[in-house]
């Protein structure tokens, strides 16, 4: 099966605690999220949510993945597909890291599998791999102390 991963990694400093309350916390989302714009859902391994990813420059897009770990404060991911396994599948993983006190790295990856990634690699490359930098200096703005932080 053809696939594609894409990773994006930035050091923290706060607890880890504090970063899961935010990143957990999707009815806050549109209000510092530049990336993921919403999420509903529970927050319970087995549980679809409803996404709506906007990369800055594109449009919109909703989809409903299942969550598939829930792992606090360490990791978050969902499966997501388009139609039918095979077809164009994205594991999205959230990862805290702990560095030491006050410190930790986070790591947003997707790894895509499916007949339609070859024909989607460029816009992942360039869409995809910028909203999850946008998305995690943003948290990273939160998580520090920014303006309206959880």
């Amino acid at each position: 099966m053809l696939g594609h991963r894409l990773t994006s990694e930035i050091e923290i400093e706060a607890e880890a605690e504090r970063v899961w309350a935010i990143l957990t916390d999707f009815g806050a989302y549109p209000e510092w999220n530049p990336f993921v714009r919403a999420i509903e859902g529970a927050l319970a391994p087995g549980a679809r949510l409803a996404v709506l990813l906007q990369p800055s420059g594109t449009r919109a897009m909703a989809f409903r993945p299942t969550l598939q770990v829930v792992e606090a404060p360490r990791e978050l991911r969902w499966l997501g597909r388009v139609l039918m396994p095979g077809i164009f599948d994205g594991e999205h993983r959230f990862v805290i890291e702990v560095l030491g006190a006050g410190r930790l790295r986070f790591e947003q990856s997707e790894r895509f599998s499916g007949i339609l990634v070859p024909f989607m690699r460029r816009s992942l490359d360039r869409d995809a791999r910028r909203g999850f930098a946008e998305m995690n200096a943003a948290l990273k703005a939160r998580a520090e102390g920014g303006a309206g932080t959880a």
